[in-house]
């Protein structure tokens, strides 16, 4: 609505009125995304500064926010005391086959369930995804246990495949049913098989939505713990489990264990950060229908 221009059945709105209107929505909004962040930003935080402080720094009483002076000591003692770097390769080898394998079957069976409007069977991998992992764990690890794959990178590389496929098959279902039909219909038309139509037409199409699927699918592996810490040996552990490891029973180093927790998540915050508009733009794109 033009600002000024009277409408039928309401009063005209001044222009100043209006700018003041618009002014205290996005005054709202912004408060209302500061107050919802505030305790993730406050966690962040606080667990860069346990990372940046010495030891009776962190254990005192009133709290120390700010480091007077930093120190990067508990980095270089998380690095000194554990393979960070064969932990991080092994994270790196697991998400990649996991997200790959997700890939390779999960679009394909995003767009036979689109095309086939099988929205039953759209909603049982909606719930494969919603089951806790804990649910299969024990069958896995038998499982796993009878072949011989337990302590290698193999069992967690599958499991990961377990909780990457659905997210991949459920993002790829909204996208392939955003596509026109008319496009492979054409397609079918001068010639090409379902196949030729779902690679040569509705694949390029899908490219957002196949990024979306494999940032999510990589984010989500590398976070999962509970499968590293079960299936992994000594030198098939995990970055989650590597921070896990920082625990003793003697006393908690949270220098140390903050350092971990950085180590960590700093690649997945690094590429969420560089493709952010990515993701936003293919998530925009699948939910228009």
């Amino acid at each position: 609505m033009t600002p000024g221009k009277p409408v039928q059945g309401r009063p005209v709105q001044s222009p100043l009125a209006y700018q003041a209107r618009r002014i205290g929505g996005k005054l709202a909004l912004g408060f209302s995304v500061v107050v919802l962040l505030a305790p993730c930003l406050f966690v962040f935080f606080w667990m860069l500064s346990l990372a940046l402080k010495y030891d009776i720094d962190n254990t005192a009483y009133p709290p120390v926010f700010i480091p007077n002076p930093p120190t990067f000591d508990n980095f270089v003692h998380v690095f000194n005391e554990s393979p960070m770097g064969l932990y991080f390769w092994n994270s790196c080898i697991v998400s990649g086959l996991a997200t790959l394998a997700a890939l390779v079957l999960g679009v394909p069976a995003g767009y036979g369930i689109a095309k086939a409007r099988a929205h039953s069977l759209a909603v049982v991998m909606l719930i494969s995804r919603m089951t806790p992992g804990l649910s299969y764990l024990i069958p896995l690890f038998t499982l796993f246990q009878f072949i011989g794959l337990v302590g290698t990178i193999w069992p967690i590389a599958i499991t990961h495949m377990v909780i990457t496929l659905p997210i991949v098959v459920w993002v790829m279902i909204g996208f392939f049913e955003t596509l026109p039909a008319e496009l492979e219909e054409a397609a079918r038309i001068d010639g090409c098989s379902v196949w030729q139509a779902f690679l040569y037409v509705a694949l390029p199409l899908a490219r957002p939505g196949i990024v979306v699927g494999a940032i999510l699918s990589f984010i989500y592996s590398w976070n999962n713990f509970i499968f590293g810490a079960v299936f992994a040996g000594r030198t098939t552990r995990t970055m989650p489990v590597a921070v896990y490891n920082m625990l003793t029973f003697e006393q908690y180093q949270w220098g140390p264990l903050a350092a971990a927790a950085i180590v960590v998540m700093l690649p997945v915050v690094v590429l969420t950060v560089v493709i952010q508009r990515e993701i936003v733009a293919g998530l925009a794109a699948g939910g228009v229908k």
